[in-house]
């Protein structure tokens, strides 16, 4: 079982940056991973993924140039930097896990999942 945890949320104005983490419990060489979000009411959306093999990412249209994701050179931690924030980026953000996700893009392919930290950005 591996375990994901999230930090690094807060509440900033619109144009600032911030930097999420995500620590897992295990090497994450062996693991395809992801960024997704999710505000009240709606469905947990895809952000950002990172493939275990070859490191290839993959973006949300949305956040194209603004938002990277990475891993750390340890592999037991992977980084979302949120750069040139909006309003509408505003959710709980939920970093995921899985050894092979099928659709990087589909929550329901990731085995693994932290608790979420909170992004708040106002205008």
């Amino acid at each position: 079982q591996v375990q994901l945890e999230e930090s690094g949320g807060g509440t900033v104005q619109a144009g600032d940056s911030l930097r999420l983490s995500c620590a897992l419990s295990a090497p994450s060489g062996r693991y395809d991973m992801a960024w997704f979000r999710q505000t009240p009411g709606t469905e947990r959306e895809f952000v950002a993924a990172i493939r275990s093999t070859g490191g290839r990412t993959y973006y949300r249209e949305s956040v194209k140039g603004r938002f990277t994701i990475s891993r750390g050179n340890a592999r037991n931690t992977m980084w979302l930097q949120m750069n040139n924030l909006k309003p509408e980026d505003t959710a709980v953000y939920y970093c995921a896990a899985d050894e092979r996700a099928h659709e990087y893009w589909t929550s329901r392919f990731y085995d693994f999942w932290g608790q979420g930290t909170q992004v708040t950005v106002s205008s």
